[in-house]
């Protein structure tokens, strides 16, 4: 195992997908039972089978997450060249060239339609206004 391997994030991480599924399973026992009692359903049997999977689920998340990680670093490893390094300094990288500005859109003239459209609205509020 590398260095690092049982970091206490790590521990913590697969504690609480240990007791998840712990959790889930009791779940589970508490739902086969009230499904053998005398006023259980086929509901109480759906979810005997789904908590077990909700139980497993953070396992498999951390699994998937792990997998892109690692995909991504390749990734990364593959696309990007090793900076230089010069004896006794620090690795010399690129600095990346400033993206050009997205243009100003400028502001919409005024429509004829739209400008009859608002008097109208006006005219609608002061009506309103008078009723009062």
């Amino acid at each position: 195992m590398p260095a690092g391997f049982f970091t206490p994030r790590r521990i913590s991480i697969g504690v609480l997908c240990v007791l998840s599924l712990a959790v889930c399973c009791g779940l589970a026992w508490w739902q086969w039972n009230r499904f053998e009692s005398a006023s259980g359903t086929f509901q109480n049997l759906g979810y005997v089978l789904q908590w077990p999977l909700f139980g497993l689920f953070p396992a498999f998340m951390v699994l998937r997450i792990r997998k892109l990680r690692r995909e991504a670093a390749e990734a990364d490893e593959a696309a990007e060249p090793q900076p230089r390094r010069e004896w006794g300094r620090k690795p010399v990288t690129e600095v990346p060239r400033p993206r050009p500005a997205h243009p100003v859109i400028a502001a919409a003239e005024e429509d004829d339609e739209l400008a009859a459209y608002n008097r109208y609205l006006a005219e609608l509020h002061a009506r309103d206004q008078e009723e009062r």
